[in-house]
């Protein structure tokens, strides 16, 4: 007998118009999110464009962004520096105030998360408590009793003041890392310990490794707080060499005689380009460490 062909089975015209049709609620959706990403973004925008104008222009001719003339001096003008220094030194400078705050802020309040979250002490609730209210006072209210401190250490005009107290945890941190090790079921550190691993082993060998989102969380933030900080190197350090990139952009600006806007537009353009590199590199795990904290 031969097989009998059964019909090919057509979607509705109907089903198929309504496939590829867009609903209205998605065409506004997007028409809202993209005029709100230009609003947000415009300020940037207007920022690169600015740097490729004649300072005298900038503000004379700050509705438009077409550059007219367009230029690139800005930029070899800026790179060169200011106050004798280059630019490239201030750069040096913000990657090892950045790194060292970094590597201290997070791996100290790794150490610490960890302590509050799984080892038993007297006074834990009271210290927890302690720490998180540090997140409640201003920056402003810390600032003279620092200052003082540091003088009496002999720490003025070094990049100390700023990184050192970073080795002493982050509150913030702390807290984002203290509900992550929640998460984590604690028959892996009584297992660890039957094979002969202390508290710190435990820590470094299993802990460590699991809570890498919010290590890598931790990380961005801290990048992004101590790239961009001014009041702290305003505070501490008095050398043009010592200053990093947030500093060095103010010495730009001359209240005696004319300001150069275009070579610090461009310095700025220039300063901003870690910082992007850095969100769009590393932004999902930004999104998956607090996420993850949040729903588990």
């Amino acid at each position: 007998m031969e097989p009998v062909n059964e019909p090919v089975r057509k979607a509705p015209v109907l089903e198929r118009k309504k496939a590829g049709r867009v609903s209205p609620k998605r065409i506004l959706f997007h028409v809202f999110t993209a005029t709100l990403a230009v609003l947000l973004l415009y300020p940037v925008i207007w920022l690169f464009v600015s740097s490729f104008k004649e300072s005298a222009s900038i503000f004379t001719t700050s509705h438009s962004l077409i550059p007219d003339p367009f230029i690139l001096s800005n930029y070899a003008e800026g790179w060169k520096g200011i106050a004798g220094q280059p630019f490239l030194t201030f750069i040096k400078n913000s990657a090892i105030i950045v790194g060292l705050s970094t590597i201290g802020a997070v791996l100290s309040s790794a150490v610490i998360a960890y302590g509050f979250a799984r080892i038993p002490f007297k006074g834990k609730k009271f210290w927890f408590a302690c720490m998180m209210g540090t997140l409640m006072l201003p920056h402003e209210v810390l600032m003279i009793p620092q200052y003082i401190m540091f003088a009496k250490l002999d720490w003025l005009n070094s990049f100390k003041p700023i990184v050192v107290p970073q080795f002493f945890g982050h509150a913030f941190f702390i807290f984002l890392m203290i509900q992550f090790i929640r998460t984590i079921p604690e028959e892996l550190d009584e297992a660890a310990r039957i094979d002969g691993c202390g508290r710190f082993a435990c820590f470094w060998r299993i802990i460590l490794p699991l809570i890498a989102p919010a290590l890598a969380t931790s990380a961005i933030f801290s990048f992004y707080w101590k790239w961009e900080e001014l009041i702290q190197p305003l505070l501490y350090l008095n050398k043009p060499e010592l200053y990093p990139v947030s500093l060095a952009l103010k010495l730009f600006l001359d209240t005696e005689s004319a300001s150069n806007w275009g070579a610090m537009f461009a310095m700025s353009a220039v300063s901003l380009l870690p910082v992007i590199l850095v969100f769009f590199l590393f932004q999902k795990y930004i999104v998956q460490g607090i996420s993850t904290t949040g729903l588990k």
